[in-house]
């Protein structure tokens, strides 16, 4: 059943995270970030690293385009912005519940069908109108209703049952985990149950960014590579209007980006250079900092970059500091790499 070139599983243990960002107010550092980060080289190897990469941890939603993936190569055939849906932690902006609606009609199924919990809207603008208009938590505004959606059609297609996909051991859920494998290059550590409800598999940070750049780097036409297209090119359906990670995907050309709860962000360019970040404490506010510095490490040009710096700190409504990256990881103290 599994490959034997499969690296083994990394291990359950505390990760040795090291400080990655410094919260600094008026020139002190107020607060600090642990956390781990990597970068690839295009050549595969590992350029840098800061904390522990190997450790067993969740990607939580930066793991959904290889569960598209997953499903693209059991033959789902979405493509375009319902492809990009399918591996979205969307906002619930009326663009992502009508392109979940779609997915739903082509599989032949209805909103009844989905097993993902009710929630409100993730973007808090959507949120608060939702909640305005009295309407209630639903399973087509929560943000993995896409992926949701996706999975009844694949199961459709493949004639597995519906009911229980979900299941660990339902043939969806083994067919997307062979994938997880095969493109972190690395025995599953352990599986839980993510926010949503689906199976969440433990990888490394390290298996996470390799994952990114097989996703990147395949040939064109593969099932990898409609995947990135998707999510490239209809960024903002794999993330929403206001959201940084579709802003990152815009500002540097070529990149996939994905994010994920509890500080987690992964990238990747078409030549197979790739960042994977975890935030220690799950803090959003050093996640993007954090990301933009690896992708300067990684050679992109620090101008593409410059938004993505960290909202500043305030004191009495005006900037007194920020989030910034540690001085091990901060491009600006190094000497400058070939740009994109």
């Amino acid at each position: 059943m599994y490959s034997s070139s499969l690296a083994d599983a990394p291990a359950v243990r505390e990760p040795l995270h090291a400080p990655v960002a410094h919260l600094i107010r008026g020139g002190v550092i107020e607060g600090i970030h642990y956390g781990s980060v990597v970068v690839l080289g295009a050549d595969g190897e590992v350029d840098f690293q800061l904390g522990d990469i190997e450790a067993a941890f969740y990607p939580r939603s930066a793991l959904k385009p290889v569960q598209a993936v997953a499903m693209a190569r059991a033959g789902l055939p979405l493509d375009g912005d319902l492809l990009s849906l399918t591996a979205a932690s969307h906002s619930g902006e009326e663009h992502h519940l009508a392109g979940t609606r779609r997915i739903l009609e082509l599989a032949g199924v209805t909103e009844d069908d989905l097993r993902n919990v009710p929630d409100l809207p993730y973007d808090p603008v959507v949120r608060d109108a939702w909640v305005r208009d009295g309407r209630l938590p639903s399973r087509l505004a929560q943000n993995c209703s896409g992926k949701h959606a996706a999975m009844l059609y694949t199961c459709k297609l493949n004639g597995w049952p519906l009911e229980n996909y979900l299941d660990p051991a339902h043939p969806l859920q083994t067919a997307i985990a062979e994938i997880v494998e095969d493109l972190t290059g690395q025995h599953i550590a352990q599986v839980t149950v993510d926010g949503c409800g689906a199976p969440l598999f433990a990888v490394s940070l390290h298996g996470l960014a390799r994952a990114a750049a097989r996703i990147t780097t395949a040939a064109p036409g593969t099932p990898e590579a409609r995947v990135a297209d998707a999510m490239r090119e209809h960024a903002e359906m794999a993330s929403g209007s206001g959201r940084d990670v579709a802003a990152l995907m815009r500002a540097v050309p070529g990149l996939l980006a994905k994010d994920g709860f509890e500080g987690v962000q992964v990238a990747a360019l078409p030549d197979g250079r790739a960042i994977a970040v975890k935030i220690a404490d799950g803090a959003d506010r050093a996640r993007i900092p954090v990301a933009a510095a690896a992708l300067a490490r990684a050679g992109v040009a620090p101008e593409a970059l410059a938004e993505f710096a960290g909202e500043p700190l305030l004191g009495g409504g005006r900037p007194v500091g920020s989030v910034r990256p540690v001085r091990a990881l901060d491009p600006l103290t190094r000497p400058s790499h070939t740009h994109v």
